[in-house]
C-alpha cells in the first residue's frame, strides 16, 4: 500500500520557504510523515511540484521515493499522482505538515476503513481539541455528533479517483492530529509541545503488510 504525502505547495502562510523541510523537534516535518508511515509498513511516496525543489533534492539524498506534479493545486496533483502510478486500490493521502503523525494513528485509520467497507476514509478531530492546542481552525462538520475539524489522513480507491466515493467519517480524540502546521504561532506552537511524547492509542491490530 501507498502513502501519498502532498507537498507540493508554496506554504505562502508560513512563509519560511518550502514548508515540508522546516524543522519541528529537530527533523523536517516532512521526515515525521514519512517514518510514520514507513513504521507501519507503508511505503511513502512525497507528491512536489516545480515550486518545492529543494524538497525534490532532499529525497534524492535521503531515498524517498516521490513523483513531481504540475503544481496546480491539491485534488488536481492528488489525482495526476494517482493515474501517473498507476494505482487502483486504496491509498492513504497526507499532507506534509503533520509533525506528531505517528504509525499506530495510522493502523488505527486504516482498520476503522476496513471495518467501514467503504471506497474511502476522511479522518477528524473534534474541534475542543483543535482550539486547545492552538493551532488554526479550517472547516468544522459534525462527525458522530461532535463538532470537528479535518485532520489532513484520508484513505481513497485509486481506481475511482477521478469520481465521487463512498466514504466513512473517522473521529479521532487524539491532540497529536491537532497539529497542523500552516502559520509561524502554530510552527511555535508545535515545537514548544510536548504532545509528541503521548502514547499512542490502541492501533486494535499489528502492523500494516
Amino acid at each position: 500500500m501507498l502513502a501519498l504525502i502532498m507537498a507540493g505547495g508554496e506554504g505562502t502562510r508560513l512563509g519560511m520557504g518550502e514548508k515540508p523541510l522546516v524543522i519541528v523537534h529537530g527533523a523536517p516535518m516532512i521526515d515525521h510523515v514519512i517514518a510514520a508511515f514507513q513504521g507501519a509498513c507503508i511505503e511513502p511516496v512525497v507528491v512536489l511540484s516545480w515550486m518545492t525543489p529543494y524538497l525534490q533534492n532532499w529525497c534524492r539524498a535521503q531515498g524517498v521515493l516521490f513523483i513531481r506534479t504540475a503544481g496546480r493545486g491539491y485534488v488536481e496533483d492528488l489525482i495526476e499522482a494517482v493515474i501517473a502510478l498507476e494505482e487502483e486500490g486504496p491509498l492513504f493521502t497526507c499532507a506534509a505538515d503533520l509533525p506528531f503523525l505517528d504509525q499506530a494513528l495510522i493502523i488505527t485509520i486504516y482498520n476503522r476503513y476496513q471495518a467501514a467497507g467503504t471506497d474511502a476514509c476522511s479522518t477528524w478531530v473534534p474541534r475542543e481539541l483543535v482550539r486547545g492546542a492552538r493551532c488554526r481552525e479550517s472547516y468544522v462538520e459534525v462527525v458522530d455528533g461532535i463538532p470537528a475539524c479535518p485532520a489532513g489522513v484520508n484513505i481513497l480507491l485509486g481506481a475511482h479517483i477521478e469520481k465521487p466515493q463512498s466514504e466513512v467519517k473517522v473521529l479521532i480524540h487524539d491532540p497529536r492530529l491537532t497539529f497542523n502546521v500552516n502559520t509561524r504561532e502554530d510552527l511555535v506552537s508545535a515545537n514548544d509541545s510536548e504532545i509528541g511524547n503521548l502514547k499512542a492509542p490502541n492501533s486494535g491490530g499489528p502492523q500494516l503488510s
